[in-house]
């Protein structure tokens, strides 16, 4: 079958596809030792690529084995085809769910979606989406600025050796990272004087990520990992202890956005203030559809290169990436396992009225393009939450520390300055008594 749809439809074409496909070096990474290829229905014009054993030839395939077939009105197509794509549109992972029609073989799809987020991305209109290239020279030290170093923390009769980074001076303020990630999502913020002039950054690796390895006491291979809020509490707290600290603020983002909620109810005893990125009341799903996070046959990287659909389309591309290759290199079962407590262990839709925010201050954050944790999720948690503070973060993504680190810093600033000056006002009180 051939594709006869004129030029002047303003839709790419096959011949298109198969070009742009060629041309492509992350399509050709992700398509590899694959043999099919793509049907796509876009209202009445069809154009497809067939693909033998990782290249792209000309030629639609038809329906079968191999084959991933995508089907949707034009209406449904042409906000996923702008060159700056509004949220959930600019994922095809979401759209597969959300407005088109799919037909492949579940596995197949799974082990493809690399390059079928790739190759939605070089059907849109030619354009400048965001940066290409970041410049980090102003950071050309010989060393980077914080210094690595080991805890051990007693949980649930186990010891943990936890990872953590730390650089700054003041205020405490430990950070969490995303679910099934590692510390170095933070890594901007230490090289920022007008934070670490202020604040004492403390960055940790959770128990089974990044550096921070798995108990010796424990047979942690022959169980699911599985990660309960009972469990991730206990972390920061216990770390907060055995580093001595003092009045700590607490700041996390997706999971750690949510835990931040977490602590200013169960912990505000331990912590002064938390900000939670990304955070929300309550997300509410499973995990049945994510079959292939943990699966043998579906590579580390899809799960990573989904992570991108929840990045603004307009971040600086190579720290998009960086977000990808964080998931990409982190423990398989992991991510899947602290699903567990984003989706359905944590709930404080019913108590988050509890919150004290004249003990333990609350202030959120959400980016524009999370899809996950929104922000009218976001809004609802401020609005349960009374004194705690909202921001919305227009042209930002689920991973804002990491993705686009120069625009956060115009919403996190104002937000640690406030931090600032409630833990003076304290001091200021405790010196009084």
């Amino acid at each position: 079958m051939t594709d006869t749809a004129p030029r002047t439809t303003g839709l790419p074409t096959s011949p298109d596809a198969v070009e742009r496909c060629r041309a492509d070096g992350e399509f050709l990474l992700a398509a590899r030792h694959w043999t099919g290829g793509y049907r796509i229905q876009i209202g009445d014009h069809m154009l497809g690529v067939t693909i033998e054993d990782g290249v792209p030839v000309e030629g639609i395939p038809e329906p079968g084995t191999g084959v991933i077939e995508l089907h949707g009105d034009a209406e449904v197509w042409e906000p996923m085809l702008r060159t700056v794509p509004p949220r959930i549109a600019n994922t095809v992972s979401v759209m597969a769910r959300a407005g088109l029609t799919l037909n492949a073989d579940p596995l197949l799809w799974w082990q493809y979606l690399p390059a079928t987020e790739r190759f939605i991305e070089l059907l849109r209109s030619p354009g400048d989406p965001g940066p290409v290239a970041v410049d980090e020279s102003g950071e050309a030290h010989r060393h980077s600025t914080p210094v690595g170093r080991y805890v051990h923390v007693p949980i649930d009769g186990h010891e943990y050796r936890i990872y953590y980074e730390t650089a700054g001076q003041g205020i405490p303020l430990l950070l969490q990272h995303t679910a099934g990630a590692h510390s170095v999502q933070w890594r901007h913020l230490f090289e920022r004087p007008e934070i670490t002039n202020r604040f004492q950054l403390i960055a940790y690796d959770l128990p089974f990520h990044g550096k921070s390895i798995p108990p010796v006491s424990a047979r942690w291979w022959e169980q699911e990992y599985r990660l309960t809020g009972d469990f991730l509490r206990q972390v920061p707290v216990c770390i907060a202890e055995a580093l001595n600290l003092v009045d700590p603020a607490f700041m996390g983002c997706s999971v750690g956005g949510l835990l931040a909620l977490d602590l200013a109810l169960h912990h505000p005893d331990v912590f002064s203030a938390v900000i939670s990125v990304e955070g929300a009341l309550h997300i509410g799903s499973t995990t049945d559809e994510l079959d292939g996070f943990f699966h043998p046959q579906v590579s580390n990287m899809t799960k990573a290169r989904m992570m991108e659909g929840l990045c603004s389309p307009t971040s600086p591309l190579p720290y998009i990436k960086e977000v990808s290759q964080t998931y990409a290199s982190g423990w398989p079962p992991v991510f899947l396992g602290d699903l567990h407590y984003y989706l359905m262990d944590y709930d404080l839709r019913d108590r988050a009225h509890e919150i004290d925010t004249n003990e333990c201050g609350v202030h959120i954050l959400n980016g524009e393009y999370d899809y996950s944790g929104t922000i009218e999720k976001g809004r609802a948690a401020h609005a349960a939450i009374a004194g705690s503070t909202h921001c919305a973060m227009p042209g930002m993504g689920h991973f804002p520390m990491s993705e686009d680190p120069d625009r956060f810093m115009d919403y996190l600033l104002p937000v640690l300055e406030a931090v600032a000056a409630t833990g003076a006002e304290r001091k200021e009180q405790a010196n009084a008594v």
